[in-house]
């Protein structure tokens, strides 16, 4: 058996020899110092500090070696692989400092430019305003509901006490959605059973047949009629309306419901008032008048003070209120005897053209900005 070899140099190996080693780490340096940048620089660290580098490799033959042969290998090549990181650091500080100033020069902004170039948008009125009367009524408990606006002719016009003669069922008012009868054919007119809501009531009485009694909610949405498209009038609007079914309600919780409803929205001396009208789904019924916000009913009888908003008459026709009809209740499941409701709505249009003078409804829907800017941002 042959005794271990003492005498080996490992000056013999060829990755290991001092000028190699020396070589090794000059080429390092140069490299680093020729990079013109972070991405050359990346590129000359990978090449020479990666895995498969020069000094990486030399450094695995250390291994191989007797153990009075390491210490002196493994000085030579550590501080050369030291020397060439200590480089590489101090080449990467350098063009990182260069890049930054590129930067600062190249991406400069002209603060002293002109802001507005881009002119900044805005909701349209018709959204924030049916939000906000949506959180009147959250802040008193009450929850949103919504419902499709492609509608079943039961929930639209049945379930409401619409009876089956009634002038809202006809084609001249209602907008049908063709359908098709079980031969495939197309169904002719009213047929289908399915129409173009036309009003946001059946979200009422889908909220009645999906919830146990009590039940508060407030239902905005869009809405369709055949109307033609005027100054005044649009067969796609806006409606918001309100639903509350519990025990022991009255028309004084109503009217209290509709101050506390116009005093959030225009200032805490408004009024209301109820004047007797019907409506199929309520009884009884009434028609909900506003003191006019701009005069508050100062122009009535005075000449020298007319008033364009309620046309001198101090009130402001709002929308149609009163207390379920108990038949609704009936066909929604609600026990009459037990429970009592009532109910109001109004157009969104109509109160937007009151509170901001605006003369035509069509500029609602014609999406010219300089129409909604002014209302701004607000959520």
């Amino acid at each position: 058996m042959s005794a271990p070899n003492k005498s080996y140099d490992p000056v013999e190996v060829e990755a290991l020899k001092p000028e190699q080693i020396e070589r090794m780490r000059d080429e390092a340096l140069a490299a680093f110092e020729a990079a013109g940048d972070l991405e050359a620089l990346q590129e000359a660290k990978v090449a020479h500090t990666g895995g498969g580098s020069p000094l990486a490799l030399a450094n695995r033959e250390i291994g191989a070696l007797p153990p009075q042969a390491k210490a002196e290998a493994g000085k030579r090549v550590g501080q050369a692989r030291g020397a060439v990181n200590k480089a590489l650091a101090a080449r990467q500080s350098a063009l990182e400092e260069e890049r930054d100033a590129r930067v600062l020069v190249e991406e400069a902004v002209d603060v002293t430019l002109p802001y507005d170039r881009e002119p900044a948008g805005a909701r349209h009125p018709l959204t924030t305003f049916m939000e906000r009367v949506a959180d009147v009524f959250v802040a008193m408990g009450y929850e949103v509901a919504e419902g499709p606006e492609a509608e079943a002719e039961w929930f639209n016009f049945d379930a409401l006490n619409f009876l089956p003669d009634h002038p809202a069922r006809q084609m001249q008012d209602t907008f049908f959605v063709e359908g098709t009868t079980p031969e495939g054919k197309p169904t002719e007119g009213d047929e289908s059973g399915v129409v173009l809501r036309t009003h946001t009531s059946p979200v009422q009485a889908r909220a009645l047949l999906e919830r146990e009694a009590p039940v508060y909610i407030v239902c905005p949405g869009r809405v369709y009629r055949t109307d033609e498209l005027d100054a005044t009038h649009s067969p796609v609007f806006h409606q918001i309306e309100l639903l509350a079914v519990d025990e022991g309600l009255t028309m004084a919780d109503l009217k209290g419901t509709l101050d506390h409803m116009v005093q959030s929205l225009f200032g805490p001396d408004m009024k209301t008032r109820l004047r007797p009208n019907y409506f199929p789904f309520t009884e009884p019924s009434a028609e909900m008048d506003m003191l006019c916000y701009v005069c508050k009913g100062a122009s009535v009888g005075d000449p020298d003070r007319p008033c364009r908003t309620c046309s001198s008459e101090g009130w402001i026709e709002l929308g149609g209120c009163g207390m379920v009809n108990p038949r609704v209740l009936v066909a929604c499941g609600v026990d009459p005897e037990k429970y009592s409701g009532f109910a109001f709505g109004f157009g969104i249009e109509r109160m937007l053209m009151f509170r901001h003078n605006v003369e035509d409804m069509r500029d609602m829907f014609e999406g010219d900005v300089r129409f909604t800017r002014p209302f701004g941002m607000e959520i």
